[in-house]
């Protein structure tokens, strides 16, 4: 073969050119120079890519990977292999004398024409989207040890505020998707919180409530999120404007946040398995430095004699009673712990390349920096399940992910607020014989709290079935289903243990019990229709929504135990008293359909339309119609624009506007309510009725330009939205007289929250090291636009036309009276009295700036990556609740600014337990004077990855990480946490180590 060649080239006829070229690859491919190289293509997630171009760069061979993203080629030990695949960034591999490759491919994130993103009941890309999308993905997700899986977006995403105010886990997190749109406000109320949806299932996004100490002012209860697997999460994408929510019509009115889990891969039976383990530790990163013992004592007897009295035993037993040499850091006594977390995730795929699967199964475990058991832990497992027909007509994709958590934590605030106030002198926990300390009943051991115990389970079912057929190579029937199950058990108890010994005697044992059950279904047919004209390219669907919710609760506490083994048997209570038994009944309907066009692959028109039909209204107010348009112009295409496409390599311009509305209030608030009287001899009005309120109303608008640079190494994204809801939605407060505490009503009230969003990305790679980073800022403005009458309302003290919703109205500081030691604040009309009148100073609380600064460095098998989150922002300066010299603590700091004699000037006012200092102080929480600067800058996540060379040992890869959380905080704010001012537990810093195995 070698001769023939030869003879041919010497030939050189110029007819037989072609069959030489012809011949090259077959020559190649057969000399005896050459071994066979075979090897196997995945993304990050272990997943094959079938299509993937293998080609040598010295000879221009080439092949493809098969559906288990394998190839085989030929070639000599001098030749590279260059592996490129559309959406991937290419790699140049010198073979040398390796005969077996794994290679695993990054997502390039430049590629805006290929990266799917996933819009809901459609799919687009970052090049053709005409809406605000933000998307997350699940190699940036596994990066941090969370419990709750929306705890992994803080300050990645522009335009999405998430705070998680405690440092327990279980508790849900506060999100906001472009500002706070309605009035209503509070725990369990959904009025402001975004549509949940779990590949396909829309599920009740409101927090359960807990008597365990989870649901508080600053903690917002129980997350239905946290029986998810973070692990199992493929991508979470955000929906934030009118062109990208519209489409779910009134359930969209605060946004959309859309989770899709991990799905199987076509192959050749061929099973593969992922492995994760991680452990770590977390503390409380910063602690507060209080008064010495010395110091407290003398404030306490400075105290009294300011006010000319003479400490007694009742009054002052930290004086009189308690060891005066006595000192406890009551702060790492509390809440100095460390909590230990573990995590184990395993995940199995394989199948056909028809039938694929993917099984996955997770195990969490988190204690507390408390004293006591406290512990959380959770169970996750997941099955999807996809098959096509062999024509490809027909497809069948199922999912269903199962999770249990078991919280016996609590909101710790008893601890951490205790920690803050008690007097350094306090007595022991613990007397000789280990029982718990009560010193004569002269002080509350807080460790009483630990008798308490508590325990919530929850568990929830969601699973979703999807068929699909191609009726014509255009037209596509679909049927999505749904069914979410959630139930959640909690128990209270609280033995004779927990008081005082002294009390026993008028103390009755009590258990607190709460049963709760949240089920659903849904079915949506729709049909697609995809075609093409020449340049014009049209993707239609329409389809329509059936979904029924019912939710139950049952509240039961239990009195009057005979002993504490029988606490929570209700049988052995001697009084039952149900504080709450309901069922709550939920239908919701509608019709839906979209319209995409695009010509050129320039031009894109995309109308979306949905009419929505709801049982929480009259009936002549059930239904209502909303819809979107949104556009965009890709101007790089333009002729004109080719001369600066070396700089500008993309342009592109888009906008929209459209309507979304809100039905998320309770249920039958239309009807007259009554409930039964004590003895059940009759019945007794609940609730007045209003059968012609309406749906609230969101009008959105934006405008956006996003530019690619040199080769699209760097991206700019700029957008300015503008929302309005109106129409308000409201339980409308009555007076008492009326004999009911509200109304459902909607008020003629518009809120506005505008704003801008930036996002920049670069890369940058050469030879074994590349660099990813991003940028995103957010710089949003919340303000009330309008109230006709506020003055004359019931909101009247709560909210002021042209200020934010989250606006505080305080008093005018005026500083410490030299003469009297008092704080002092302004009477601005001079009368005398205090009161809202001379609440002059309006202090908006919303964050003013926020976003974060993405790293990763790769070099070799060594990768490091960071997270800065950054927010700027007012809220509440730390200070002790009570007047200074009264019984507790104090900042050491505030002990060295306080008034002693007439004619200081200083920043504390004296030391006293009298009235007037008492009230003075009251006036002082509630002016300017407590609000301060709470910006932070926080390294949110550090991680260090080291790949270790396996593949010898036929193992796919093997992945030794080190993972650290809020390891550094900068801020001028004095107390815990800037992100949650108060006595909450503040975010833990945590380190894990761990370990991935890809078989």
């Amino acid at each position: 073969m070698k001769n023939k060649t030869t003879r041919l080239t010497g030939a050189a006829l110029p007819g037989l050119l072609c069959l030489l070229m012809s011949l090259s690859a077959l020559w190649a491919s057969a000399s005896p120079f050459q071994n066979q190289i075979t090897g196997r293509v995945t993304d990050t997630n272990d997943h094959p890519i079938p299509g993937v171009s293998i080609s040598l760069i010295i000879s221009n061979t080439g092949t493809q990977t098969d559906m288990d993203g394998e190839f085989s080629i030929y070639a000599t030990p001098q030749d590279t292999l260059r592996i490129s695949y559309i959406g991937f960034k290419p790699i140049l591999l010198p073979v040398g004398n390796q005969t077996s490759f794994s290679i695993t491919l990054q997502q390039d994130i430049t590629d805006l024409g290929e990266v799917t993103i996933n819009a809901g009941y459609y799919n687009t890309t970052r090049r053709e989207q005409t809406g605000s999308i933000a998307r997350v993905t699940a190699e940036e997700i596994e990066r941090q040890p969370v419990t709750n899986p929306l705890a992994a977006l803080q300050g990645r995403m522009a335009g999405v505020s998430i705070v998680q105010r405690s440092g327990v886990p279980g508790n849900a997190p506060a999100i906001q998707i472009r500002g706070q749109n309605s009035l209503r406000s509070g725990f369990g109320n959904s009025g402001n919180l975004p549509l949940y949806i779990i590949d396909g299932v829309p599920i009740d996004s409101a927090p359960l409530n807990s008597f365990s100490g989870l649901t508080s002012p600053t903690i917002s209860g129980i997350d239905p999120l946290n029986t998810l697997n973070p692990a199992n999460i493929e991508s979470i994408e955000v929906l934030k404007d009118a062109d990208a929510t519209a489409i779910y019509g009134s359930r969209g009115a605060n946004g959309v946040i859309l989770i899709t889990t991990k799905k199987g891969t076509g192959g050749k039976q061929k099973t593969r398995i992922n492995a994760q383990v991680y452990t770590g530790a977390g503390v409380v990163p910063r602690k507060l430095d209080l008064v010495t013992t010395a110091d407290y004592i003398r404030l306490r007897q400075e105290a009294f004699a300011n006010d000319g009295t003479t400490p007694t035993e009742t009054n002052s037993p930290d004086l009189l009673l308690w060891d005066p040499d006595r000192y406890t850091d009551w702060q790492e006594t509390l809440f100095g712990g460390t909590a230990a977390t573990t995590g184990v995730n395993l995940d199995v795929s394989g199948g056909s390349a028809r039938t694929y699967y993917n099984l996955g199964v997770g195990y969490q475990r988190e204690t507390s920096v408390f004293p006591g058991d406290f512990k959380y832990t959770k169970l996750t497992a997941n099955l999807s399940l996809n098959h096509r027909s062999i024509d490809e007509r027909f497809k069948l994709q199922l999912s269903t992910s199962f999770g249990s958590d078991r919280n016996r934590q609590f909101d710790g605030s008893s601890f951490v607020s205790t920690a803050l106030s008690l007097a350094p002198n306090a007595p022991a926990l613990y007397t000789n014989n280990g029982e718990l300390n009560w010193e004569n009943s002269s002080w509350s051991n807080p460790l009483a709290t630990l008798y308490r115990e508590s325990e919530a389970r929850v568990q929830q079912l969601i699973s979703n079935l999807s068929l699909s057929y191609a009726i014509t190579p255009e037209l596509e029937a679909r049927l999505n289903t749904g069914y979410t199950l959630l139930t959640s058990e909690e128990l209270t108890e609280q033995p004779i243990r927990f008081y005082d010994p002294a009390l026993w005697g008028n103390i009755l044992t009590r258990s607190l019990h709460i049963t709760a059950g949240r089920q659903s279904w849904i079915v949506e047919p729709q049909l697609n229709y995809r075609n093409t004209w020449g340049k014009l390219n049209l993707d239609a669907l329409a389809g329509s929504t059936f979904q029924h919710r019912q939710n139950t609760a049952l509240n039961i506490i239990g009195t009057g135990y005979p002993n504490d083994q029988l606490l929570g048997n209700l049988a052995a209570a001697e009084q039952l008293s149900v504080t709450e038994n309901t069922t709550q009944k939920y239908a919701y309907a509608a019709t839906f359909g979209r319209i995409g066009l695009h010509y050129a692959r320039k031009y894109y028109l995309n109308l979306t339309g949905r009419r929505d039909g709801s049982s929480r209204f009259g009936p002549s107010r059930r239904f209502a119609s909303f819809g979107a348009v949104g556009g965009a112009w890709i101007l790089s295409e333009e002729n004109w624009m080719q001369g600066l496409k070396t700089f500008l390599s993309f342009t592109k311009l888009r906008g929209s506007y459209g309507s979304a509305g809100s039905d998320q209030i309770g249920d039958y608030g239309y009807l007259d309510t009554y409930s039964a009287t004590p003895g059940g001899g009759g019945l007794y009005p609940t609730q007045l009725t209003n059968p012609i309120y309406s749906w609230e109303r969101n009008r959105k608008l934006e405008l956006a330009l996003e530019l690619g640079l040199w080769n699209d190494k760097l991206r700019l994204n700029t957008s300015w939205y503008r929302n309005r809801s109106s129409n308000q939605l409201v339980g409308y407060n009555l007076p008492a007289i009326t004999g009911f505490t509200s109304v459902q009503a909607n008020l003629d009230a518009t809120v506005e929250n505008t704003g801008w969003e930036f996002e920049a990305s670069t890369h940058f790679n050469t030879g074994r090291f590349s660099w990813q980073a991003s940028l995103n800022v957010s710089i949003p403005q919340n303000r009330l636009v309008s109230f006709p009458g506020i003055e004359e309302s019931s909101y009247a003290n709560t909210y002021k036309i042209g200020e934010s919703l989250n606006t505080q109205f305080l008093y005018d500081y005026t500083g410490v009276d030299p003469e009297t030691g008092l704080y002092t604040v302004m009477d601005v009309n001079e009368d005398g009295v205090y009161n809202f009148d001379d609440r002059v100073v309006v202090k908006d609380l919303n964050r003013t700036l926020f976003g974060g600064f993405q790293n990763q460095f790769t070099y070799g098998r060594v990768s490091l990556d960071f997270l800065w989150e950054f927010v700027v922002q007012d809220g509440q300066q730390y200070y002790p609740s009570l007047a200074p010299g009264r019984m507790g603590t104090m900042l050491q700091e505030d002990y060295d600014r306080r008034w002693q004699n007439p004619g200081d000037i200083a920043e504390i006012q004296k030391a006293s337990v009298g009235v007037s200092t008492l009230l003075a102080n009251f006036r002082y929480q509630t002016s300017d004077k407590l609000y301060t600067d709470t910006s932070f800058l926080r390294l949110r996540t550090l991680g260090l990855s080291y790949e270790l060379p396996t593949e010898s040992l036929g193992i796919h890869s093997c992945i030794l990480f080190l993972q650290g959380q809020n390891l550094l905080t900068l801020t001028a704010y004095r107390g815990l946490d800037p992100q949650y001012p108060g006595t909450t537990l503040p975010a833990l810093r945590m380190l894990t180590a761990g370990l991935k195995l890809n078989f």
